[in-house]
């Protein structure tokens, strides 16, 4: 076995050479003496400067193999090869759900737990994520920075940029394995497979009546608060549903 004469003070762990020993004790003393000459950030180790200065750089040593995209660090292409080899070592104890990254198993045990440390300062709402939090954002700034380029019509999120885009290209990638049927978003693929399996996971804690999807929920709750959001604006009669409003409207149109 190797010696390791060298040892921490502080924690018992040993080194073989004397500089391992004192780039290790930086951890204890917080002794930054690596800096980045473009950004003056300070870093523990030599070996992490120059990991962070392929930042200015674009230095992108680590290929994939599989599809020839870079990367500037070694663990960040190991985890995106995963995408190719479908690994997912991290699993949930509580649901056993997997996932290829620590972080996306720790965001989604929060799930479990109800934590959410995300609040907006506008309304105080909370969520799991960030991404989820800015997303939110949008609805009080009103800002709509992703556009697109067929119609011009502009949206808070890249996401719903690419499902609109859907409808000029009518690209529908979702298909269900039963009977083929293909939609443009997994939303509307996963409300269709209820169809086919019989679930109604949306169930009233009142009467325990379930339903396939949340707004049908929502909707037959209103039978035990009495609720009628949709007021007529000729006659102010109110409705439960606003397809009850519809049909009633065609009373003052002559429809």
């Amino acid at each position: 076995m190797e010696e390791k004469p060298f040892k921490c003070e502080v924690r018992n762990q040993a080194f073989t050479q004397p500089l391992e020993l004192m780039q290790h004790q930086h951890v204890h003393t917080g002794q930054k003496q690596f800096m980045c000459d473009v950004c003056n950030k300070s870093f523990t180790h030599s070996s992490s400067l120059h990991v962070h200065q392929r930042i200015h750089t674009g230095e992108k040593p680590f290929t994939c193999e599989v599809c020839n995209k870079s990367f500037s660090r070694l663990m960040t292409l190991r985890v995106h090869q995963r995408i190719h080899t479908g690994e997912k070592p991290f699993t949930c104890e509580v649901c056993n759900k997997s996932f290829s990254q620590p972080s996306a198993l720790h965001i989604h045990q929060r799930i479990h737990t109800g934590e959410k440390l995300f609040t907006c300062e506008v309304c105080d709402k909370a969520f799991i994520q960030l991404s989820s939090l800015l997303r939110h954002q949008t609805i009080h700034t009103g800002e709509k920075p992703f556009k697109c380029h067929v119609c011009d019509k502009a949206f808070a999120t890249s996401t719903i940029l690419l499902m609109h885009q859907r409808i000029h290209t009518q690209e529908k990638p979702f298909r269900c394995d039963v009977c083929k049927m293909a939609f443009t978003q997994t939303s509307d693929l996963l409300r269709h497979r209820r169809i086919h399996t019989g679930e109604k996971p949306f169930k009233c804690e009142v009467c325990d009546q379930a339903f396939t999807q949340p707004s049908t929920l929502v909707q037959h709750r209103r039978i035990h608060t009495r609720k009628k959001p949709f007021p007529c604006d000729v006659c102010n009669k109110l409705f439960s549903r606003s397809s009850d409003l519809l049909v009633h409207q065609r009373i003052h149109t002559g429809e």
